[in-house]
């Protein structure tokens, strides 16, 4: 078996792992009141995450593998176990907010707001070099740009509202 085709299979384990962790946060949080923020544009996140896949199965799976560029995403992904663990039972795919509730303040956020997407911005790109792919990089690094755009100004927006009405 290439070695890509098992990168690429616990790549795509892993993004299996983190919806069943997600919707499982989802639900817990919504029991406990949360709010989703600007859902419409969720289904072009998922769209974006799910494409990116099939075009790197497609064209990666019988490229060999750079193993400097693995280096770099075996980095991304001891980062994104560091966000996911920091955020524990608030960690989800959507934006949801609970009124009230303090903004996360450690692990990664000490340093800056959005530390799971500068992982997902990383990943988007160093997967596909890690493949032998520069142009799955340039594109898809581009429509995660547009995405995370949207998603980042509904996001920040969400969060000043549940800041604004934390108690202090």
């Amino acid at each position: 078996m290439r070695a890509a085709v098992v990168v690429l299979g616990l790549v795509t384990l892993g993004r299996l792992g983190e919806l069943w962790l997600a919707r499982r946060n989802t639900a817990a949080l919504l029991a406990r009141g949360a709010v989703e923020i600007a859902p419409g544009h969720y289904p072009l996140i998922v769209a974006m995450h799910a494409a990116w896949l099939m075009v790197l199965w497609a064209y990666g799976a019988g490229q060999t593998v750079n193993p400097l560029w693995l280096a770099v995403f075996v980095g991304l992904q001891a980062a994104r176990v560091w966000v996911l663990t920091t955020l524990g039972a608030r960690w989800t795919t959507r934006i949801l907010v609970i009124a009230g509730e303090r903004l996360v303040a450690r692990g990664p956020y000490r340093f800056v707001n959005h530390p799971n997407y500068l992982v997902v911005i990383g990943e988007i790109a160093v997967l596909p070099l890690c493949l032998g792919l520069p142009w799955v990089a340039l594109v898809f690094t581009a429509l995660n740009a547009i995405v995370l755009t949207i998603r980042i100004q509904a996001e920040n927006a969400g969060l000043k509202q549940a800041h604004r009405d934390a108690p202090v």
